[in-house]
């Protein structure tokens, strides 16, 4: 399989490159050169199946040219050693509740996916590589944990200082071996734009391996396709058409739905639901695409202003702006609803995060507008992670799983960074 960039068709690299690299030289997101389509009896079938049985079908469907069965078989292993369970919440209203990882956060599934490739990958060249990752939350602490003690990487996690929640921020600050955080003097596009210059910087990439594990790289963004497929498997066979509302920021996660989609996968529609930061419903509203610096909300990790995977989404629809735009909605949420959504769920038995509340709000207004379908929001993180918001949302304490209050007890150890590139660029040239 050939990957190409979305700046360019003809430029096609091979699956090792497009992972090593992460991002294209012409900044372009790499892209299969084409998206196989599963049978709809197997499809069917994967009612019957366990959710690994799920990742050894789609994942071979996709990367079985390069990777042996045996490596497929290694990789869909490492990935869902976890559970990503569906909850009924209120009648065809399902939570897809995918914290129940290292992290609790949807990220393990992708972080612990590449950090094994790219562990594959890496024992074929004699250079440490260097992972380059910014993070609004969620992403540092799944990348940084995934790769911890992987041999030949070593992870350079640059964040927002003070954006971060202080429990998000633990989770990457306090593990040391091969896991350097940066606290960076700005918001997260300052550290993604850092990131991205670096990878686009003859002189360093002649002296330094780099690579990213955010969603720009394909071994980050695809194997997150996987849950669409087992959450379409659990739910109750009806007439009903189905909606997936994904709660978004760099929208690498509703990306993967959509090739989920295009894999076979029998879903209606996508929902879009964002915090305040809301260039991409503003844009499926009608709307020239315009990145606009990033507004700090309660769901931090969705603060994202000019979302990298943009032109990922419009690659998937062929570039086709009409279509793109009848399959996916956009809708987008204050922090005074957030919060309000938070507190109308409880009294029914369950917790919201404040992005599994965006996402929720946007699948609730979706199914009032458009009557008959059965309805899946994605619980991307545990709601302890965001502790502090919640507890003041609901007027009581929340009780954290030991494996986040473990997190709590390390010591934080960051190093200060500019949002210059010189500044960036001086201290990775000092790894050398």
């Amino acid at each position: 399989m050939k990957y190409y960039s979305t700046n360019n068709h003809k430029h096609q690299v091979g699956l090792s490159e497009a992972v090593i690299k992460g991002l294209a030289t012409d900044n372009g997101l790499y892209m299969p050169e084409r998206i196989p389509v599963l049978p709809n009896d197997l499809i069917e079938k994967m009612s019957e199946m366990s959710f690994r049985e799920i990742g050894y079908a789609v994942i071979g469907a996709l990367f079985s040219e390069d990777l042996s069965e045996k490596q497929i078989k290694e990789l869909v292993d490492h990935t869902l050693s976890f559970d990503a369970p569906l909850v009924q919440v209120e009648e065809e209203i399902y939570s897809l509740e995918l914290f129940h990882g290292p992290t609790l956060a949807f990220k393990d599934f992708g972080a612990r996916f590449c950090s094994n490739l790219m562990s594959m990958l890496v024992k074929e060249k004699s250079k440490t590589l260097r992972v380059l990752v910014a993070t609004s939350g969620d992403t540092g602490s799944a990348v940084a944990n995934g790769f911890l003690g992987v041999e030949g990487v070593e992870v350079i996690i640059l964040f927002p200082k003070g954006k971060v929640s202080k429990l998000q921020e633990k989770q990457f600050t306090t593990l040391g071996q091969n896991i350097t955080a940066l606290e960076v003097e700005g918001v997260f596009d300052d550290c993604q734009t850092l990131v991205k210059q670096a990878f686009l910087d003859r002189e360093l990439n002649e002296k330094l391996m780099l690579t990213s594990a955010n969603s720009i790289n394909i071994a980050r963004w695809i194997p997150q396709c996987l849950y669409y497929f087992y959450a379409y498997s659990r739910l109750p066979k009806n007439e009903k058409k189905v909606v997936f509302s994904v709660p978004s920021g760099n929208f690498g996660n509703i990306g993967a739905g959509i090739l989920a989609q295009q894999m076979g996968l029998p879903i209606a529609q996508f929902v879009a639901a964002t915090n305040v930061n809301k260039v991409v419903p503003e844009y499926l509203h009608g709307s020239p695409f315009q990145a606009k610096p990033s507004i700090p909300t309660l769901s931090n990790s969705m603060d994202v202003g000019n979302p990298s995977n943009f032109p990922r989404l419009l690659a998937l629809y062929g570039g086709d702006e009409k279509r793109f735009r009848e399959n996916v909605k956009g809708y987008f949420y204050t922090d005074e609803e957030t919060v309000e959504a938070i507190q109308a769920i409880q009294p029914r038995g369950y917790t919201l995060d404040p992005h599994g509340a965006v996402g929720y709000l946007g699948l609730k207004d979706f199914m009032a507008e458009n009557p008959g379908y059965v309805g899946v929001f994605l619980e991307t993180a545990h709601p302890g992670k965001f502790r502090d918001v919640v507890e003041e949302a609901l007027g009581e304490e929340l009780i954290l799983p030991e494996r986040l209050a473990a997190f709590l007890e390390g010591e934080k150890k960051v190093i200060p960074m500019g949002k210059s590139f010189d500044e960036f660029k001086g201290f990775l040239e000092g790894l050398v």
